[in-house]
């Protein structure tokens, strides 16, 4: 039998039923979360480095490795980005 596909939205979280507007604040939270992961790999940072540059414990930066984001706000995490040197902004679409 043969499974049907189909054509992603572009956004993972509308294609697993979410509304637009949560979907928006998952995606973002996704994508902030992976450019952390990103920054502590690339920097090759020990947790207890990556907490000292973010100002949290480490477990909490085990927590964002791990990608618990359901552990973190957007709001946390933007302040994280910062913490990182990144300048986070908003892109509007219509």
């Amino acid at each position: 039998m043969k499974e049907k596909i189909i054509k992603s939205s572009g956004n993972v979280f509308i294609d697993l039923g979410f509304s637009k507007e949560e979907a928006a604040i998952l995606q973002m939270r996704s994508e902030l979360m992976v450019d952390l992961r990103k920054f502590i790999e690339t920097k090759s940072l020990t947790q207890a480095q990556a907490a000292d540059i973010f100002g949290i414990s480490q477990s909490r930066v085990s927590d964002l490795v791990r990608g618990l984001w359901e552990k973190f706000s957007l709001e946390m995490l933007i302040i994280l980005s910062y913490r990182a040197g990144f300048q986070v902004k908003l892109k509007l679409a219509a």
